[in-house]
């Protein structure tokens, strides 16, 4: 195992969440549907069609083709709280040299189906990617995947280790059992906490939960598509997805079998990131050791064969955000040293 420690300073403080009633929308405040039909993506989304679990459901992605083409492809997986769309700076990175690049929306998120019956688990959302890229014609790719994305990355591998070609981690959750030592939240408990979204909420909780209290306008960007979403009369749609893959987080970890990950995986760690699923609710004894991503990032980069950890200091949940220098630097000296 390699650790390069990459330093940088931010000052740190704290913002508390006061979720409050929705406020009515106005024409700066814009409400989107389900399947954000009124909200551009940086790129046109297309998508594809999925016989799952007896019912058809629409797939979003972006398919991004360099000028001019190394004949690699990368795919990136998204986190529970973002759609394809937030992969924007890391796309115009690689495509610049040279990679194709796949972003889908899974299924529950972004512009994808929101069912109201589906048994969401990572195994049925990595086949569902699968099948999107035996859609497009790609039997090879290197997979990213951010905070839940990296559960689903690192699911993915492990089905398809064939079709995997590297594996990269940024800020993954999961690198911990969440069923250890706290309680159980049922689904309708978290589909009661997600109705209590604001957009005043979804802002406070990103700004303490990502960036330490500091707040930037390129940030609102992040949060607009969430922020809409609770706006429009579709949002207890939105809620209960997020309810079902809040549950599928929560009781399906993978933590476990990192041993058994066989492709070169590189992980990029913030050390300041403190996410934690379950840690709102767990006894205070259990949620002070949860989400120490300095001993995780090590403990993960220790259990998985051939890993590479790549270490910044004074960065969140976020590094594509705070530190995009770095991150797509350790990205592509990772990807071009296949």
């Amino acid at each position: 195992m390699k650790i390069i420690t990459i330093v940088l300073c931010l000052a740190l403080s704290a913002c508390a969440s006061v979720p409050g009633p929705p406020a009515a929308p106005t024409s700066a405040q814009p409400a989107y549907d389900a399947e954000l039909r009124n909200f551009d993506y940086p790129f046109p989304a297309s998508f594809h069609e999925l016989t799952t679990q007896g019912q058809t459901l629409r797939m979003a992605y972006l398919d991004v083709r360099p000028a001019s083409p190394n004949g690699r492809t990368v795919l990136l997986l998204h986190g529970k709280n973002f759609g394809a769309f937030y992969w924007e700076p890391t796309i115009r990175a690689l495509t610049a040299r040279g990679y194709r690049v796949i972003a889908p929306d899974q299924i529950g998120f972004g512009k994808s189906s929101k069912p109201a019956a589906y048994q969401f688990s990572f195994h049925t959302l990595a086949a569902n990617t699968k099948s999107l890229l035996a859609f497009l014609g790609i039997d090879r790719a290197a997979v990213v995947g951010h905070s839940m994305g990296g559960m689903l990355a690192t699911r993915f591998a492990l089905l398809y280790p064939g079709f995997s070609e590297q594996l990269v981690l940024v800020n993954p959750i999961g690198l911990e059992d969440y069923r250890v030592g706290v309680p159980y939240r049922t689904v309708d408990e978290a589909y009661a906490a997600e109705l209590k979204a604001t957009p005043e909420s979804i802002r406070a909780y990103q700004q303490r939960s990502y960036y330490a209290g500091e707040w930037k306008p390129a940030y609102e960007e992040l949060i607009d598509a969430a922020a809409g979403w609770t706006r429009h009369p579709d949002y207890p749609r939105v809620a209960w997805n997020a309810a079902l893959t809040a549950d599928m987080i929560v009781t399906q970890p993978v933590v476990h079998e990192f041993p058994q990950v066989k492709v070169p995986t590189l992980l990029i760690i913030g050390l300041r990131d403190r996410t934690a699923v379950g840690s709102a609710w767990a006894p205070p004894a259990v949620a002070a050791t949860m989400g120490d991503y300095t001993r995780l990032g090590k403990s993960a980069a220790a259990a998985i064969p051939t890993a590479r950890l790549v270490e910044i200091s004074g960065v969140g949940h976020m590094p594509q955000v705070e530190a995009f220098d770095q991150y797509i630097e350790a990205i592509t000296a990772f990807l071009g040293a296949r």
